[in-house]
């Protein structure tokens, strides 16, 4: 049974840096990519990230590119999500998830391309 745990959440003040972590256990994934997504209250969920297991692939959100760093350890089945230069609109619930990976890398940005998905972390930036 595919497992994934997302750790690392907090609270930060704008400006400031938090990094995730996703533990992945059930499967081997190296046929696999694994993304980050977030949903604020009220709103929906959206793609932040994505990397292919075994190409290292990455691919971002207009809105993260250049603060977020998506990235993997295949030692320790762990991707992480390192962001800086936190904003208040980042503030959200941080899923971590997985697919099969994509023939088409556009499908990397919707989140019923996911099979799988964590429970969530909750990062909070405040002004």
């Amino acid at each position: 049974q595919v497992q994934l745990a997302e750790s690392g959440g907090g609270l930060v003040q704008a400006g400031g840096s938090l990094s995730l972590s996703c533990a992945a256990s059930g499967r081997t994934f190296s046929g696999y990519a694994m993304g980050w997504f977030r949903q604020a209250p009220g709103k929906e969920r959206e793609f932040v990230a994505a990397i292919t297991w075994s190409t290292a692939n990455t691919y971002y959100a207009d809105s993260v590119k250049g603060r977020f760093t998506i990235s993997k350890d295949n030692a320790k089945n762990t991707v992480y999500l390192q962001m800086n230069s936190l904003k208040p609109e980042d503030t959200a619930v941080y899923y971590c998830a997985a697919c099969p990976a994509q023939y088409y890398s556009r499908n990397y940005y919707y989140r019923t391309t996911y099979d799988y998905w964590g429970q969530g972390t909750q990062v909070t930036v405040s002004s």
